[in-house]
């Protein structure tokens, strides 16, 4: 835990450097396959720290998290047991991936959505996505929305509120997030069982 907390401090005083920007690219891209840390961290400080660019630091995350998720996707796909298990057993993701199997059953690559909005890492859909050869487009574009609601949402907020809404985002944000996507899968589901 002390591992984590360190980067994450890295990461504030990170926010307030020249090339900010492209270590929010970079940050975006890795966590997508192997990095530990969500760019969530680095895009908050960034977006108080400069409100009139919180979405274009949104699109930077966005635009980089899936073109990492691209990568991610072909590691699983074709070197899930080489290079994507052990990133998974250096984490302890075993459970993460079996709950994420289950979705898959369930709602094919549309579950990389609904993971994608969840504390599940994204790292961990983008690798299972490709070993179970979830169709590419959809995972794609279930990525998109995922990803894009997060870091939009994390931007939306900070350009409004600022400072008022950093403890919220920081503390309770996937929790947040999480009920609203039991909301839309049991819509979903709603929907199916009353047609």
């Amino acid at each position: 835990m002390k591992f984590m907390q360190s980067w994450i401090e890295k990461m504030w005083r990170i926010s307030d450097t020249k090339g900010a920007h492209r270590v929010l690219a970079l940050v975006a891209f890795s966590e997508s396959i192997f990095f530990p840390i969500p760019p969530d961290v680095l895009l908050m400080p960034m977006c108080l720290g400069n409100r009139e660019k919180s979405f274009r630091y949104a699109l930077t995350c966005l635009i980089f998290s899936l073109l990492g998720g691209v990568v991610g996707y072909f590691v699983g796909y074709y070197f899930m047991q080489v290079i994507g298990e052990p990133i998974v057993r250096f984490y302890g993701f075993q459970d993460q991936v079996q709950q994420i199997a289950m979705w898959y059953e369930k709602y094919n690559a549309w579950a990389v959505a609904v993971a994608g909005l969840t504390p599940i890492p994204y790292k961990v859909c983008t690798l299972t996505a490709g070993m179970f050869k979830i169709d590419f487009t959809t995972f794609i574009i279930a990525s998109t929305l995922a990803r894009g609601f997060r870091f939009f949402c994390i931007a939306t907020l900070l350009y409004f509120f600022g400072e008022k809404v950093r403890d919220f985002i920081e503390r309770r944000f996937n929790i947040v997030v999480t009920a609203l996507m039991v909301l839309v899968v049991l819509g979903f589901v709603a929907i199916k069982f009353f047609k």
